[in-house]
């Protein structure tokens, strides 16, 4: 017994050390993510450590190791105190295992259990005797994993744990973040430094430190995949060189349940080994592909596969050989199917001609249904275009009832503001997800089509654009934290609340106190449809620079340049109008969407104003359904968006003194960039449109803050630096 005190207090003073060292070393610069574990309130403190005054947690593998360790340093960083571990079950307040280990067996847990599946959890509260302890059970060393950061997200938020019944199990089967990273360390779309994977020291101590700490955080949220280079990939990111590089990150992810996976150039085999052509149907071609996956293989046991962007935006793909991108997808399936490995296969592709752009992945990719491998999945783009502000869903999703479909979010904020931008993304996740696809009737909501519920697909997967970089605090805006941590909760529960979502995040990464989570809150739900409405209002879409994304070019024309590349092929302004028309009458976009859907958007009566630019060209005196005409409806949501962006700077400065100054002070001085940028917005599209319309802007609103010909000037079209 002595011996037992004796090693509980040496365990207490070491983690009562690493605390304080966690704390020095790191600060407030939002390097510790959502995952701090800073003291909590005496209450709330106090109430854990009578909780969970002893633990069993047997370490006898790799990733209970990792869970283990998470947990007692969460304990002790929240709470002060150390676990005590006696391994004595009768004993112990908290007891984890696998539901076929004797220390679970005992407490009957097999229908919770069943309902877990392979990554999934319990945590149960059980009085025994007259004494309550906590069970977490699974039935895999992952579900261990994930319900371990799922009891020490209670405990970080403040809620209870004394009657738990909690049973969970993920959506989708895959949950990964793709990162856009180049092999020389840059990332394309990416607002937060260099990349962490490529171009490092791959043997240093901080590279090694950063691999485990995106691995703890990718774990906290149940993310289980990564795709650690750019979908415009480099042929030699499968040499030997590359894949070794892939196989030491994936032993430093491996433990955290999350598998590596790269994209992959398809002229890969002409590029690397000069054979005369890249031809799936080629018999040197695909045992070329299958010599180089067991090479894969090889070093990496649990490779994940391949994500492939094919002939979209000048990359190679089969149509290059005459095949269709099922031949490419199925070549690329087959080399895989006896290691385990998935393709997915984008559908961003469209080509350089005058048709509507939003239609051409349905066009190229319906006609495909039934003929991909089972263990290929078309990963799809929310919108029809390319990640705007606000787009409808993808019609895609739904039609392609005989293949596996995945969705496609990004986290970036490329068409956002990007780093500068407060853009809590989450609301635009989940109107996506909740939106009905009308497939198989009312309730074929785009979740249910692509989570498996709808079609029971073979594989499902949810993929994000990552938006981590080297930066300190990982994201550049420490409100873009929240992007990453709600896309991966969303990814395990599409089910959840974007304001549930945000109010957890807001607790672990900043504070408990009331005074400060209701207004930070109130910021991020409002966020996005702030920049919807002083960038893309009433269904407008893609007025950005046409290469960087960043600043607003509605006026853009570069001589030679495709025109689907440009802002004014989308919004169509002219002396009659503004808007695209995708109705029955133009490019008959609304056919794509099943009925009734199609019949509701092509209606002028029913279509929601949110969308209305989006399938209808209208005259600038349409009469909206508020009573403005359309010009002034613009009007009123420019001028709006910018209000709300100067409104999150009054609720802001009130917040002083109630979080760290560094990170307060980082987000008061991008919120003032966000409102000179929003100004900007606002004046660029409005005066240029004034053009067209011919209009005066109501006189109840200010006048505009820019000139027009300086808008237009080559300085204001550039990125702006940091």
């Amino acid at each position: 017994m002595k011996e037992n005190v004796k090693q509980y207090f040496l365990k207490w003073v070491i983690f009562l050390a690493v605390g304080i060292m966690n704390i020095a070393a790191y600060g407030e610069d939002g390097s510790r993510l959502w995952l701090r574990y800073d003291l909590l309130p005496d209450s709330l403190s106090k109430s854990y450590i009578e909780a969970f005054h002893s633990v069993t947690f047997p370490e006898n593998t790799a990733t209970r190791k990792v869970a283990a360790t998470e947990l007692e340093r969460a304990f002790a960083g929240l709470t002060g105190h150390s676990l005590y571990g006696n391994g004595k079950v009768e004993a112990a307040s908290l007891i984890v295992g696998t539901g076929n280990e004797k220390v679970v067996k005992q407490f009957h847990l097999e229908k919770e259990l069943d309902r877990c599946g392979d990554e999934g959890y319990v945590l149960k509260t059980i009085t025994i005797n007259g004494d309550k302890m906590t069970v977490l059970a699974a039935n895999s060393d992952a579900g261990l994993l994930y319900g371990t950061f799922a009891l020490i997200r209670l405990m970080q938020t403040g809620a209870s744990v004394n009657n738990l019944d909690i049973v969970e199990s993920p959506k989708y089967q895959l949950r990964l973040l793709n990162h856009w990273d180049n092999l020389d360390g840059t990332v394309e779309r990416g607002y937060a430094g260099l990349s962490i994977f490529w171009n490092q020291q791959e043997d240093s101590a901080n590279v090694h430190q950063r691999f485990v700490d995106y691995a703890r955080a990718n774990a906290s949220v149940g993310i289980n995949g990564a795709v650690l280079n750019n979908v415009n990939a480099a042929p030699k990111v499968l040499t030997a060189e590359y894949i070794h590089k892939t196989a030491k990150i994936a032993d430093v992810l491996r433990p955290y349940h999350v598998k590596v996976y790269l994209s992959v150039n398809f002229s890969s085999p002409m590029v690397l080994d000069s054979l005369p052509t890249a031809d799936p149907l080629d018999k040197k071609v695909i045992q070329w592909w299958k010599k180089k996956v067991d090479e894969i293989y090889q070093a990496i046991p649990d490779f994940g596969g391949f994500l492939v962007k094919a002939n979209s935006e000048g990359q190679p793909g089969p149509q290059n050989f005459g095949r269709t991108h099922a031949d490419g997808a199925n070549m690329l399936a087959d080399a895989l199917k006896p290691h385990g490995g998935v393709v997915m296969w984008r559908a961003f592709v469209y080509s350089p001609n005058d048709a509507d752009r939003a239609m051409q992945a349905y066009n190229e990719f319906k006609p495909l249904d039934g003929k991909f491998a089972d263990n290929v999945i078309i990963q799809i783009k929310n919108g029809p275009i390319d990640f705007q502000p606000r787009e409808p869903f993808s019609p895609l999703f739904g039609a392609l009832d005989h293949t596996s479909e995945m969705i496609e979010f990004q986290i970036t904020q490329e068409y956002l503001g990007q780093e500068t931008s407060l853009a809590y993304l989450a609301p635009l996740q989940k109107e996506c997800l909740e939106s009905d696809t009308w497939s198989q009737g009312k309730g074929s909501t785009v979740a249910r089509v692509t989570d498996g519920s709808l079609y029971h697909n073979k594989i499902t997967a949810i993929a994000g654009v990552a938006n981590v970089g080297d930066d300190t605090n990982w994201t550049g805006h420490p409100f873009a934290q929240a992007n990453w941590y709600a896309y991966g909760r969303l990814a395990w529960n599409h089910e959840l609340t974007a304001r549930d979502i945000a109010k957890e995040w807001i607790i672990m990464t900043f504070s408990h106190s009331t005074e400060f989570i209701k207004p930070a809150l109130d910021m991020m739900m409002r966020s996005r449809e702030a920049i919807v409405n002083y960038m893309t209002p009433l269904g407008l879409a893609h007025l950005m620079g046409w290469s960087n994304h960043y600043g607003p070019q509605p006026w853009c024309q570069i001589k030679g340049a495709r025109a689907d590349w440009l802002p004014p092929y989308y919004h169509r302004a002219a002396e009659d109008g503004i808007g695209f028309d995708r109705t029955e009458n133009g490019s008959k976009a609304v056919d794509q969407y099943f009925s009734p859907l199609k019949e509701y958007y092509n209606n002028l009566q029913t279509c929601p104003d949110e969308l209305l630019l989006w399938f209808h060209h209208l005259p600038w005196e349409y009469t909206m359904h508020s009573g403005k005409t359309l010009w002034e409806e613009l009007c009123y949501h420019y001028y709006a968006g910018v209000d709300e962006v100067r409104l999150f700077q009054k609720k802001w400065d009130r917040l002083k003194g109630l979080i760290d100054n560094e990170r307060f002070n980082l987000v008061q001085q991008k919120l003032k960039t966000q409102e000179k940028e929003a100004e900007w917005w606002r004046d660029a599209c409005l005066l240029y449109f004034q053009t067209f319309s011919h209009r005066p802007i109501p006189k109840e609103l200010e006048r505009p803050v820019h000139d027009l010909k300086k808008l237009m000037e080559p300085k204001f079209n550039v990125k702006k630096t940091k």
